[in-house]
């Protein structure tokens, strides 16, 4: 089976130093990363194209702009962006939009807003992305668990990754084959009948609750073959671990998720969300499995336990 790339792995753990609401420092950042401030400015600024601090401080002020276009004080948003006086944000902020915070809402009023309108210039498409679908609170947090839960999303995603790049070796007849004349897996999704099928499930089951979870629009179906799929699979896996991460750190596993793209409009509890794609997921993971061993390639068992000691060496 294909390892999953170290790289990948160690990168989002470090994006994750760099993004973290209490690390205001590249000390800070490295030290979260287990990593010398040099070391770790290097690893993030070839792997992101970006240096840590830049790459913060322009997420940050991407917030801010959020935060302001949403009817915040800019005093407020100042000091959550971590800026010791409202002038020193204020002359970032014009740096970085052409224009001073309080202008937004007089220069923009009456204007279509739209998803990515608060978003800077990148080199890497790392963005603040705005948690705009409507969230309430149904009843007094529980925590435990998270960590668990982390382990099985994050096993999800890159072991979903690791099927795909299998499947890139199939040809494409026995790609399509169909193997189970009439199953399926969820009504809504349709057949769940040879490889293509079950892979390209498990990547837009991820693609659509995403899209819920983010507020944004419904989400293009694109292409099925393997080296889409995998591209279409590396742009939504972070906005999912993001969004499962958000969840945790806010305790809000019961809270209500009110999901504009179905219609009607349904609510969903939040930990249910999760529960259903790691339930479905697994089980197709193993599907495709039983079949790419059929189609003579070999698979390893998909146990976390094995991905895990393999990470951990």
């Amino acid at each position: 089976m294909t390892a999953p790339l170290p790289g990948r792995d160690r990168l989002r753990e470090l994006l994750d130093a760099v993004l973290d609401e209490d690390n205001r420092s590249l000390a800070d950042m490295a030290g979260d990363a287990f990593a010398s401030p040099f070391h770790f400015s290097r690893q993030v600024s070839v792997g992101a194209g970006e240096a840590p601090v830049a790459l913060r401080r322009r997420v940050v002020l991407e917030r801010a702009a959020w935060q302001l276009r949403q009817g915040a004080r800019v005093t407020e948003v100042a000091f959550a962006a971590g800026y010791e006086s409202v002038e020193g944000f204020s002359r970032a902020f014009a740096r970085a939009y052409g224009r001073t915070p309080g202008s937004l809402d007089d220069d923009d009023a009456g204007r279509p807003r739209t998803r990515d309108e608060h978003w800077l210039p990148a080199p890497n498409g790392i963005h603040f992305h705005p948690p705009s679908s409507l969230w309430v609170s149904d009843e007094p947090v529980r925590r435990g668990g998270d960590e668990v839960t982390a382990l099985l999303v994050h096993h999800g995603v890159e072991d979903a990754r690791a099927l795909l790049e299998l499947a890139k070796g199939l040809h494409d007849a026995e790609y399509r084959r169909v193997r189970s004349p009439g199953s399926t897996v969820l009504d809504w999704d349709g057949p769940d009948e040879s490889l293509a099928t079950v892979l390209e499930h498990l990547v837009w089951t991820l693609e659509v609750w995403v899209a819920s979870i983010e507020g944004a629009d419904h989400p293009p179906r694109g292409a099925d073959d393997p080296a889409t799929l995998l591209g279409r699979h590396d742009a939504v896996a972070p906005r999912w671990l993001a969004a499962v991460r958000d969840v945790a750190r806010r305790g809000a596993w019961n809270d209500r998720l009110v999901d504009a793209l179905c219609e009607p409009p349904q609510s969903f509890v939040l930990a249910s969300v999760v529960a259903h794609v790691l339930t479905f997921s697994a089980h197709r993971r193993q599907l495709a499995r039983s079949w790419l061993r059929e189609a003579g390639v070999a698979v390893d068992a998909g146990d976390p336990i094995e991905w895990l000691s393999r990470r951990d060496r």
